[in-house]
């Protein structure tokens, strides 16, 4: 049985002294270091003196859903030349973890399928304990490579709708993923991030594309020297959006004021529901929305020139090839929607050069979309992760769990 046991085990370094299943234990297998002999960490010189030994039992990977449970001998030796006591290092296992590394990690890649309360009861396993792999095997499963970042996005995520204290995300924008999740978007608490960076890698940043936040701004050009500050299109986008439909709530107010009673039906009846049909682009909207933009337009002239206008900024963003041509367009734009986008102009001139600076490399935070919508999604499912390191670390392994841990 030995033989076979070894070659499952698959622990090289390690010889079975005996296996053994023991009921209501499961599967307990007696190991010890093949070779005789270790390495003093002080004097490095070889010692074959074994001062004691130390058993211990961990957990490891079950077999055929049954419990193993490693018993080990690590060994105390004593050095021959510097006298001192120490223990041998076993690779597999940390010294104060009862578990193994390889057990640790399978765990970890059922937690990013499910939650540490589901797979805790899955393995027989307490909350604290999943918490406790998830915390402590972070330095080996989690592998955030910043050499390469030339092009960061910063954006925000209110992961509870109306409840405020958004987290800032931090995402490569050339991999698609998020390299950090900050507890909030405070200056304070991004600027720690920032700073605990190497400099090499706040110099190599060439383009940081953020909202319309002008904290944001400041940051970027304080620690990051060579980087230019792009003002996210879909942020630009949202002025516009919420310009547009404030005026479509005023419009349906005004109506509300009307004494004529049919009048005031046929504007109602024409606004009523038409949200999305001004909001979505006009060439995402299916028939019904179609019909509904149209019906909304006819009651309401000025919501239909401002959807139009609405349509023509998305166009010079979406359709203008050559950096010259989209800022005369952009420029022609605002002339002519000043009447009607005051507040989204005013933002546009002091935004001008991050608005302008999307021309050169069509660069957008577009990508945090998918991203946010999955970091809510591992929230609403996340039952354990009962503070923000836990959410944090939980959602940073999604994207960037290391196929090669032990």
């Amino acid at each position: 049985m030995k033989f076979p046991v070894d070659q499952i085990l698959n622990l090289p370094e390690m010889k079975v002294l005996d296996c053994q299943e023991i009921e209501g234990m499961g599967i307990v297998i007696t190991i010890e270091k093949s070779v005789n002999y270790s390495t003093c960490p002080s004097c490095r010189k070889i010692t074959h003196s074994i001062h004691q030994n130390h058993w211990r039992m961990i957990h490891d990977l079950s077999w055929s859903e049954r419990t193993v449970l490693l018993k080990i001998n690590r060994r105390q030796f004593k050095c021959n030349k510097c006298k001192k006591v120490f223990s041998e290092k076993l690779n597999f296992v940390d010294p104060s973890k009862g578990y193994t590394k390889r057990l640790a990690a399978h765990i970890i890649q059922q937690v990013l399928d499910s939650n540490i309360h589901s797979v805790a009861e899955r393995n027989d396993l307490s909350d604290e304990e999943v918490e406790s792999m998830l915390k402590g095997q972070v330095s080996l499963i989690l592998n955030i490579n910043l050499s390469q970042l030339k092009r960061l996005g910063i954006d925000e995520i209110a992961l509870v709708k109306g409840q405020g204290n958004p987290k800032a995300v931090l995402v490569d924008l050339d991999t698609h993923k998020p390299i950090e999740i900050v507890k909030s978007r405070r200056m304070e608490e991004i600027r720690e991030v920032f700073v605990s960076w190497d400099i090499q890698v706040l110099e190599q940043i060439q383009e940081v594309s953020i909202d319309l936040w002008s904290p944001y701004k400041s940051l970027v050009e304080e620690l990051m020297p060579n980087a230019n500050v792009t003002a996210d299109r879909f942020h630009v986008m949202k002025q516009v959006n919420d310009e547009l439909d404030a005026m479509r709530k005023a419009e349906k107010k005004a109506a509300m004021s009307l004494e004529n009673k049919l009048e005031k039906d046929r504007i109602l009846e024409g606004l009523s529901k038409s949200k999305y049909s001004f909001l979505k682009n006009e060439d995402s909207l299916n028939e019904k929305q179609k019909e509904k933009l149209k019906s909304a337009q006819e009651v309401s002239p000025i919501l239909a020139k401002m959807h139009q206008l609405k349509e023509d900024f998305r166009d010079i963003f979406e359709l203008t090839k050559y950096w010259g041509d989209s800022v005369i367009k952009l420029l022609d734009w605002m002339h002519e929607a000043l009447s009607y986008f005051p507040k989204s102009i005013g933002t546009m001139v002091r935004w001008f050069g991050e608005i302008v600076g999307y021309f050169d490399e069509k660069t957008t935070s577009g990508t945090v979309e998918g991203i946010n919508n999955k970091l809510k999604l591992i929230k609403r499912l996340g039952y354990g992760f009962r503070n923000f390191s836990n959410f944090r670390l939980r959602s940073l392994l999604n994207w960037h769990f290391s196929i090669n841990s032990p």
